[in-house]
């Protein structure tokens, strides 16, 4: 066992990657992992070496998901949100998806392993989520991983004409998810502009500068909370767009007697600048939400604010003192 562990091992991170695409939950990824070493370590007599032991366990991993999005169906809410087809960011915003989970750079860049920055974003996780399971999975085999339309239907237990005709039915339909400008969108390499926009971002925030703050959005900014995100308790998502009515929505933050005191932990998620946001209870400044920004032309584009269930995935703490 020690030497199939050993084996296996340098594939866990990348597995977990492919399984988080394939499920869009970062919690569930981790658990479908251990499922596919499991079965791994099960089926290993049945591995005659005629494909790499790579392939091999995104095989077990690919139909592992399947099998747990059978036995868990989950339908995307119907939710009476405005749909805007003409902006750059996506037709209806990322927490629209209840189970989508937001996630650390640091594990969607395993060593070694060269991971598209478009196939990790949230954006693109969201959007799949619209696919039936087999479409997902046929998509992400083919596009993503490069598997021939053979190698496919193998892992799929189907034919290669049904791959193609799942692939190319999935890519019709992702297009009406993603934003129409979605590759001319910033590399996930933090620049100075977005370095200097974030630390502006920053300061606004924890000084209560709402006019700094105004400047730095675009006049068609996106704000959304994912449910239970940034004090939010509904069931369902919030989402506003447009500066003034973003400014009307934050003011209680910035001044008058229900202003709130914040420190902040930047990260990455996602390809994103993320910052991790606590407020100030009793005593202690208690975890927020994790915020999500995407920048355009040195302003802020979009804002997404997840709950602090999120934080341990970063090794946030749930507190500051």
């Amino acid at each position: 066992m020690t030497d199939f562990a050993n084996e296996t091992e340098p594939y866990r991170h990348e597995l977990r990657v492919h399984c988080y695409r394939m499920l869009g939950s970062f919690d569930e990824a981790e658990d479908l992992v251990q499922e596919t070493l499991l079965r791994a370590w099960r089926g290993r007599s049945t591995y005659a070496g005629r494909a790499s032991l790579r392939a091999w366990l995104y095989r077990i991993a690919t139909n592992a998901c399947l099998d747990h999005l059978e036995a868990h169906p989950r339908e995307l809410p119907v939710l009476d949100l405005p749909v805007s087809h003409d902006s750059d960011l996506a037709p209806r915003p990322d927490v629209a998806v209840p189970w989508l989970q937001p996630a650390p750079d640091s594990a969607l860049q395993p060593d070694g392993v060269v991971v598209a920055l478009e196939t990790v974003e949230l954006a693109f996780l969201a959007a799949i989520q619209h696919l039936s399971p087999r479409q997902r999975a046929a998509l992400v085999l083919r596009d993503v991983l490069g598997w021939s339309a053979r190698e496919t239907a193998s892992a799929l237990g189907t034919t290669p004409a049904s791959v193609n005709s799942n692939v190319l039915r999935a890519r019709a339909e992702l297009q009406e998810h993603l934003p129409t400008r979605r590759t001319e969108w910033a590399s996930a390499s933090a620049s100075e502009e977005e370095r200097a926009v974030v630390a502006k971002y920053v300061k606004a925030l924890v000084e209560h500068d709402e006019a700094a703050f105004a400047e730095l959005l675009r006049e068609d900014v996106r704000c959304s909370h994912a449910p239970g995100a940034g004090g939010h308790m509904g069931s369902e998502p919030t989402w506003y767009a447009g500066r003034d009515t973003v400014l009307e929505s934050w003011a209680p933050a910035f001044h008058g007697g229900d202003a709130a005191e914040f420190r902040v932990v930047e990260t990455r998620s996602n390809g994103l600048p993320a910052l991790a946001t606590y407020a100030r209870t009793v005593g202690e400044f208690r975890a927020f939400g994790l915020v999500t920004l995407r920048l355009d032309g040195g302003r802020v584009a979009e804002v997404t604010t997840f709950g602090p269930e999120v934080f341990p995935a970063f090794d946030l703490p749930p507190a500051l003192a």
